[in-house]
């Protein structure tokens, strides 16, 4: 009795453990690379904040920065393949009426939710008033900026870009360059002045070196706007050429399915890299978070500067990202937000440690289609118009900086004004490119809207870095909850308009049924013959 108790014991414990060991391979499989990436967040973390204590040099630094470098460049490399090719073959591959309807709602859905984070920010950071704890101080010296006017105009001309190929790697940035005039010599007027001067030698008093002597800009030095360029990649460009041939494929039919097939082939070719390179990231991210932290200035002193303003940012990212969109989502679609949330943390994971909503592109689209099922055709077309035109936590964060400043500057605004502030808030996050700390660029165009002076964006620059990072993740986490409510909308447009290459599956599938049933029959009569051949000797033989 003993002994067979014992067995069965020892058998249970055997089944349990196959069990247990069962469940951890499915949760590992399922998410291994997502546990990866959260350990690697909270290494890089402590790993960055212990490294501080050995204060490294810049060229230290800079080396062990370098596996973080190449994560950045790995994404930045897929970014122009996967939105020429998604984009065209999305739109080439919808029915016409489908794909206007899902436009519609895309932009519309977008700029709800953009305007919704402005007035999160604006209502938090009126009642927080943070800049009642800020101090400025005079050795903020801010280098000047283009007027708001000059940067809607550079947005304009990036949507048209005059090169597709220069597109790929730079855009147009209006420049301002100095303009010195000659106070004794009128006929120098409009001429820039250089001085070169004879310094005497450290070493040997003797010899005389020559330096030149640069002009310190002044209030009363004037500044000429000439024609630029720089060194990022004009996305909004890209995104509207890739859309209009994608259109126009659509259009075409049958003349434009050779096009289409290539684009389908190289969007299908980026993700398969994609799926080999995410291996990497976790890696990638600990270096790429542990660098950003070395660089990072004395956390105690930004403290009492700009905590309260970093607290009021936070804030509104928190009940913008993980309150109004899951409830927005739950709304309109009827299901658990946080069930589809859990499919793309992975992306998130990526935004928080690349701080770029282009560089997660790849991620996001992956985690998309893959773990949440979104419509390959819906996923094309969203993620990439949304890294483009929706920044939600850069409007959030664009609109508490400038009531912010206004705060600091003790300068009271009027309902007027902070309505002001909503528009050009929510107008400049349009503009903004999907790179690191790209609010700062368009920045200029909210604060100059209420006249508010441009040089005090230096006042939070101490602390942009790291709120760029949460920013960056509640733009991605918008650009994916939006594709789950456009895919819910237009379910019942896609269903009755199949993709083209699942129409291809059916019919090579259809075809091999077919030929598997010839097949069979075939089959059949051989067998029959042969039964029939084995009956007539059997007979012949009893004849016998």
């Amino acid at each position: 009795m003993w002994e067979c108790s014992k067995n069965s014991l020892l058998r249970m414990s055997t089944c349990d453990r196959k069990a247990i060991w069962k469940r951890i391979q499915k949760f590992w499989r399922q998410n291994g690379l997502l546990t990866l990436s959260i350990l690697s967040v909270i290494t890089g973390c402590l790993i960055g904040f212990l490294l501080r204590i050995l204060q490294l040099s810049d060229l230290e630094k800079q080396y062990f920065s370098f596996p973080g470098e190449l994560l950045m460049r790995m994404l930045k490399m897929l970014i122009l393949p996967l939105i020429t090719s998604s984009l065209m073959s999305g739109l080439a591959t919808m029915d016409s009426k489908a794909c206007g309807r899902m436009g519609i709602i895309t932009i519309t859905y977008y700029l709800w939710t953009t305007f919704l984070a402005v007035a999160v920010g604006i209502i938090l950071v009126i009642t927080i008033h943070p800049g009642a704890a800020a101090q400025k101080e005079e050795y903020f010296a801010g280098k000047p900026v283009l007027s708001s006017a000059d940067a809607l105009l550079d947005l304009i001309r990036n949507m048209f870009p005059a090169n597709l190929i220069e597109a790929s790697f730079q855009q147009y940035r209006t420049v301002l360059v100095p303009v010195v005039k000659s106070q004794t010599n009128p006929k120098s007027s409009g001429k820039s002045i250089n001085f070169l001067y004879f310094a005497p030698d450290d070493i040997n008093p003797l010899i005389h070196r020559p330096v030149i002597l640069e002009v310190t800009p002044s209030p009363d030095i004037r500044y000429k706007t000439l024609p630029g360029t720089s060194t990022e990649m004009n996305v909004l460009g890209i995104v509207i050429f890739s859309a209009t041939i994608g259109l126009l494929l659509g259009k075409m039919g049958d003349r434009g399915t050779p096009l289409v097939n290539v684009c389908l082939s190289l969007n299908e070719a980026v993700m398969k890299i994609v799926a080999v390179a995410v291996w990497y990231f976790p890696f990638g991210i600990v270096f790429l978070i542990a660098g950003k932290i070395l660089d990072m200035e004395e956390p105690s002193v930004i403290g009492k500067k700009l905590g309260m303003y970093a607290i009021t940012v936070m804030a509104g990212l928190f009940i913008h990202g993980v309150l109004l969109l899951p409830l927005l989502f739950l709304i309109i679609t009827r299901k658990n937000p946080f069930a589809f949330i859990k499919g793309i943390l992975q992306a998130l994971l990526i935004a928080l440690a690349t701080s770029s909503s282009s560089a997660t592109l790849p991620i996001t689209m992956k985690c998309l289609i893959e773990n949440n099922k979104i419509d390959r055709r819906i996923a094309r077309f969203v993620l990439p118009v949304g890294a483009t035109i929706n920044m939600d936590g850069t409007a959030l964060y664009e609109a508490v900086a400038a009531i912010f400043i206004a705060q600091v500057n003790e300068y009271d605004l009027d309902l007027g004004q902070i309505i002001t502030i909503s528009i050009t808030a929510t107008a400049a996050s349009i503009g903004a490119a999907g790179i690191p700390q790209s609010g700062l660029v368009t920045m200029v165009i909210v604060l100059t809207s209420v006249g508010l002076p441009t040089d005090d964006i230096t006042l939070i620059v101490a602390v942009d870095w790291a709120l760029d990072r949460f920013r960056t993740m509640t733009n991605v986490l918008g650009d994916a909850l939006a594709a789950g409510v456009v895919a819910h909308i237009c379910k019942k447009d896609f269903a009755s308009f199949p993709e083209k290459q699942d129409q291809v599956g059916q019919e090579e599938g259809s075809n091999i049924k077919e030929e598997s049933v010839h097949v069979d029959s075939h089959i059949m009569e051989m067998v029959e013959e042969a039964m029939y051949e084995k009956r007539r000797i059997q007979f012949n033989v009893c004849l016998v």
